[in-house]
């Protein structure tokens, strides 16, 4: 939670921040908003990254113990 949370208001307010540039039409945007959008691509990944990466990681240490595969990571295999 210490570094989730953080992380999240971060990329939270980025998103925010550049949906006025890729919706704008006025003068300068058809140099802003190809700058934005790998910006805003990115924290998209960014997000979902956070989010499916741990899921991945338990399903993966969960299937090891329910098959009985060692693994030195943990505590009562040492």
């Amino acid at each position: 939670m210490r570094r989730v949370r953080p992380c999240l208001m971060t990329t939270a307010t980025t998103l925010l921040a550049l949906i006025p540039v890729l919706t704008s039409t006025g003068r300068g945007s058809d140099i802003m908003v190809p700058m934005a959008i790998p910006s805003f691509g990115g924290m998209t990944i960014e997000i979902m990254t956070m989010l499916v990466v741990p899921v991945l990681y338990c399903s993966a240490m969960e299937w090891k113990l329910r098959l009985g595969i060692k693994d030195e990571r943990f505590a009562e295999n040492a």
